[in-house]
């Protein structure tokens, strides 16, 4: 069985960052995702947005992540929404309690 590769999109509109993201977030490319969101992740004036619609998997390191970004644009008062996450990522979200914490966007809100 042969996994996925990670792979990170960057889409950029007038008012919204959005980092597509697909494949295992795992701690092996952790590194990459941190490089993703370094440019964007203090922008005040845009909303940052993660859509893990073609997310398949992700670890304790991924969540790690997600939830430093959510405390950093809170902190900030700079909106952060989580868009099309993938059912079994969901549930996972569910079980570790963040869901309660994440803003789900829809692309109605763009």
């Amino acid at each position: 069985m042969n996994a996925e590769p990670f792979q990170i999109i960057y889409e950029e509109t007038k008012d919204q960052s959005i980092i597509h993201i697909s494949g295992e977030l795992d701690l092996s490319v952790v590194q990459q995702l941190r490089g993703a969101l370094e440019p964007v992740m203090n922008r005040t004036d845009k909303a940052l947005i993660l859509n893990l619609k073609q997310l398949k998997y992700i670890d304790s390191t991924g969540i790690g992540i997600i939830v430093s970004v959510l405390k950093l644009r809170d902190e900030i008062k700079a909106p952060f929404f989580v868009r099309e996450i993938p059912p079994s990522i969901k549930r996972l979200f569910d079980m570790t309690g963040i869901s309660r914490y994440l803003t789900e966007g829809t692309e109605a809100e763009a």
